[in-house]
C-alpha cells in the first residue's frame, strides 16, 4: 500500500473495527495517527492503535510525517521471524491481562513462545545495556572501548540491538567480532 492511500479513521473504535474485519486478510496498512492534542481528521493516537495492532498479531513499522498534526504509521500482520521488543511484550501481557488479546494475537504470541522469539525479545534504546560477551571484547580492546564510549546513542543502539535479535550464537558471534573489528578501526579522533 502506498502512503498516499493512506487509512484514515476517527478513533480507536474504528481502527478495531478495521483490524476486526482485515486483519486476516491484509498486507498492511499505512494509517493517518493524530499527534497530541489532534481530534481531525483522526483522534487516534499512537499509544491507542499499537495495542489494538497487538491484539490482533498485528504489529508497527515505520513512521512518517504527514502535515503538521497526524503521522503516518505503517502496520502490518508480524512475520514469521518477525522480532519482539520487550516493551511489546509487556503490552501484550497487559492485553492478556485486561482480556482484550484476540485469537490471532494469541496464536502470534504462542508461535514467538514456541520458537524462542518472545524469550529473545529486545530492549529498547532507553533500556538497553551492554551484554556481557560485548563487555568482555571491550574489555580485552582498550580502543573498541573508547570508541564504543564515544559512540553517540543510535550507533551504539544498533551494535546493541544487532546483538540482541540473533538468533543464533554463531550469527551473534559473528556479529560481535565485525563489530569489534570496525570499533578497533575507526579514529575517534579524526
Amino acid at each position: 500500500m502506498d502512503p498516499q492511500d493512506a487509512l484514515i479513521l476517527p478513533d480507536a473504535t474504528a481502527w478495531r473495527a478495521w483490524l476486526d474485519e482485515h486483519e486476516e486478510t491484509s498486507d498492511g496498512v499505512w494509517l493517518v495517527v493524530a499527534k497530541k492534542g489532534t481530534t481531525s481528521p483522526t483522534s487516534l493516537a499512537v499509544a491507542q492503535s499499537l495495542p489494538e495492532a497487538l491484539c490482533s498479531g498485528w504489529i508497527d513499522a515505520i513512521r512518517r510525517k504527514r502535515d503538521e498534526t497526524t503521522f503516518l504509521q505503517r502496520y502490518t500482520p508480524r512475520r514469521k521471524t518477525s522480532v519482539w521488543s520487550q516493551r511489546n511484550t509487556g503490552f501484550a501481557q497487559e492485553l492478556i491481562n485486561q482480556g482484550r488479546m484476540r485469537p490471532r494475537g494469541y496464536a502470534e504470541i504462542q508461535k514467538a513462545k514456541d520458537d524462542g522469539r518472545w524469550e529473545r525479545a529486545y530492549q529498547g534504546q532507553a533500556t538497553a545495556q551492554v551484554p556481557q560477551d560485548l563487555q568482555d571484547a571491550l574489555d580485552r580492546s582498550p580502543l573498541a572501548a573508547k570508541n564504543f564510549a564515544a559512540l553517540k546513542s543510535q550507533p551504539r543502539y544498533h551494535i546493541l540491538h544487532q546483538l540482541m535479535i540473533s538468533r543464533t550464537q554463531k550469527t551473534r558471534s559473528a556479529r560481535l567480532a565485525k563489530f569489534l573489528a570496525e570499533l578497533e578501526a575507526t579514529d575517534s579522533e579524526g
